[in-house]
């Protein structure tokens, strides 16, 4: 049996949006690494006590992984029954976590705020997840 049997077709554009949240991770986990760097903050410390940025750069981090395992959830499910517009709005939920990131990184945490948008991809994928399960149940 072949995976396209198994999965809808375009289930593809969600494996993208995977990746392309991949790269995100990534790139907020370098930027952390770079701030220990430039503010002298050594492991395991995970805030400083002096540096205001460092702190907002490791947040806008340790905040995306806080919620990053439920959008996995959410984004899988609403994939699988609705693949083009959950990719969608996944690009909007992981777009969005570079704006709130690039923001924090002023050292002004309310410019994290650059990436509110991101809460439609992040409803949307949790919304699209209800009505599946609403209509696996006859409900919807």
């Amino acid at each position: 049996m072949a995976i396209q049997d198994v999965l809808p077709a375009h289930f593809a554009y969600v494996i993208l949006t995977f990746f392309y949240s991949w790269i995100m991770l990534s790139y907020l986990g370098v930027k952390v690494g770079q701030g220990r760097k430039k503010y002298g903050v050594k492991y395991p410390t995970m805030y400083s006590d002096k540096e205001q940025v460092f702190n907002c750069i490791q947040r806008a981090h340790q905040n995306t992984l806080e919620v990053y395992p439920q959008w996995l959830i959410f984004q899988v499910i609403a994939g699988l029954a609705y693949p083009v517009v959950a990719s969608v709005l996944g690009v909007i939920w992981v777009t969005s976590r570079f704006s709130y990131a690039w923001g924090y990184y002023t050292g002004d945490p309310q410019k994290r705020m650059n990436g509110a948008y991101g809460y439609i991809g992040y409803l949307g994928v949790i919304l699209l997840s209800l009505a599946t399960a609403f209509q696996m149940l006859g409900l919807f």
